[in-house]
């Protein structure tokens, strides 16, 4: 019996037979694997700027009837591809404002800097996996009879492992301050804000110096990212940096050390304070980071005098990590929720769907209007930004991409005998729809299993 091949391979062995097919297979291939590509239809024509003559005219026919681009979405769950050059940018980003490089002084790797993780607060106990010197330990010790005003157990003596999918639950949910939660995250990027002012006040109080005269002698800098924990509140892991007054390019002053800086950030931490609105309705919230923090000094290379000192590398690659992450590692869903009805079928676990309808509840209220809520009820009440840098911290995503997208047009110059010529392309495309059609998707499945090259 004759094997049925599946219909869009069927489509594929088809489509190899039309003339334009190496075309149209080099506009996939090109793509590098990317999961939802854009679609142009247009033209093109590449003009010596001297002259003023057209050089080079090229339309959409000439990559098979469209011209695929990209998505470029930075998350791994939506595009493997575009993530990870979403990734090495990030990372490249990071590691230039700790070692140099990207038009960042090499000087700067003398600078202090230390590797922060700022933590959200508790709402509520939940179960945590515990590990000691490699032993895991009970999730929460509690004393016999000790329970919660509810009747639950106020402790977990369990052992989790770490695949037990009661991880970052709450022990009692009737008890979990869900407003609180949600809140926190609504505010989650002014408490950055405000730290980051609070900490050049502390810094320059440590040196008797006022903040008119730390602007001008220093500058603080610095690149963070958003890490959603299983309890569905985010972690800010940050670079934090001690410049001159021109940020990377002018020396610190000499009273600026790791350990002021390292002082600095655990003395603020505790100091930040955001008042919720919406008192009257669910009660005074007082919003902070929480307890744990975490500083450590980074080091150019290998390790160096100081408490767990991390490396530039690592930290830059830690970075770049979660860059390309979202609320689905604490099991929310990838896309907007439009209606309520829609929150009966989300696949998530019952603590997401909590704060979910948290969201969607306070989010109907008057005085939680500005907040937004229900806009970013997917992402638990978060609407932050999962990287961001300060303005001199080193280069910028965009210069990066620049930079690739200059050295692509080179090669094409190249390629075309173009080369002598100072040109300018001039453009006119408009956009015609986004994926692959049925015997075009096996193809860029193949390429992304192969690890073709982004963009080649």
């Amino acid at each position: 019996m004759t094997a049925t091949l599946p219909r869009s391979v069927s489509a594929l062995v088809a489509r190899a037979s039309d003339p334009d097919f190496a075309a149209w297979r080099r506009n996939i291939v090109r793509l590098g694997g990317c999961t939802n590509p854009i679609h142009l239809v247009g033209a093109a024509t590449v003009y010596d700027t001297t002259t003023g003559a057209a050089l080079l005219s090229y339309g959409s026919d000439a990559y098979g009837g469209r011209l695929l681009i990209a998505c470029g979405n930075r998350r791994a769950t939506v595009c493997p591809t575009c993530s990870a050059l979403y990734r090495a940018d990030t990372y490249q980003l990071v590691r230039a404002g700790l070692v140099g490089g990207k038009s960042v002084r090499e000087a700067v790797r003398d600078h202090p800097r230390v590797f922060a993780t700022l933590t959200a607060p508790g709402f509520g106990p939940v179960h945590t996996r515990r590990e000691r010197d490699g032993r895991v330990r009970s999730c929460r010790p509690r004393r016999s009879g000790d329970h919660c005003a509810h009747g639950t157990p106020a402790g977990c003596r369990e052992r989790h492992p770490a695949d037990d999918p009661r991880l970052g639950e709450p022990l009692c949910p009737r008890c979990y301050d869900y407003a609180g939660a949600v809140l926190w995250h609504a505010f989650a990027g002014r408490l950055w804000h405000r730290f980051g002012l609070e900490l050049r006040r502390e810094v320059a109080r440590r040196v008797g110096l006022s903040r008119t005269e730390f602007g001008e002698v220093a500058r603080l800098s610095y690149a963070k990212v958003a890490e959603y924990q299983r309890r569905g509140l985010v972690h800010f892991h940050a670079v934090i940096r001690l410049d001159g007054p021109d940020g990377p390019d002018s020396h610190p002053p000499g009273w600026a050390t790791v350990p002021l800086l390292v002082d600095s950030v655990r003395a603020v931490v505790g100091k930040v304070r955001l008042t919720a609105p919406g008192s009257d309705v669910i009660g005074l919230r007082v919003l902070r980071f929480g307890t744990q923090v975490d500083v450590r000094p980074v080091t150019s290379s290998g390790r160096a005098a100081g408490e767990r000192p991390a490396s530039a590398a690592a930290v830059a690659g830690y970075i770049a990590k979660y860059a390309t992450k979202g609320a689905e590692t604490a099991g929310a869903v990838d896309g907007r929720i439009h209606h309520a009805r829609d929150m009966v079928m989300l696949p998530v676990r019952a603590h997401v769907l909590r704060m979910i309808s948290t969201c969607w509840w306070l989010g109907g209220l008057p005085e939680f209007t500005p907040l937004g809520l229900r806009r970013w009820a997917h992402m638990l009440g978060y609407g932050g930004h999962f990287s961001t840098k300060s303005r001199r911290y080193s280069t910028t995503l965009t210069a990066l991409r620049q930079a690739r997208a200059d050295h692509r047009a080179e090669q094409q110059r190249d390629a075309l005998g173009l080369s002598e010529h100072s040109t300018v392309t001039v453009g006119h495309w408009r956009y015609a729809g986004r994926g692959y059609s049925p015997e075009a998707a096996p193809l860029a499945a193949s390429v992304r299993e192969g690890g073709g090259p982004h963009g080649a």
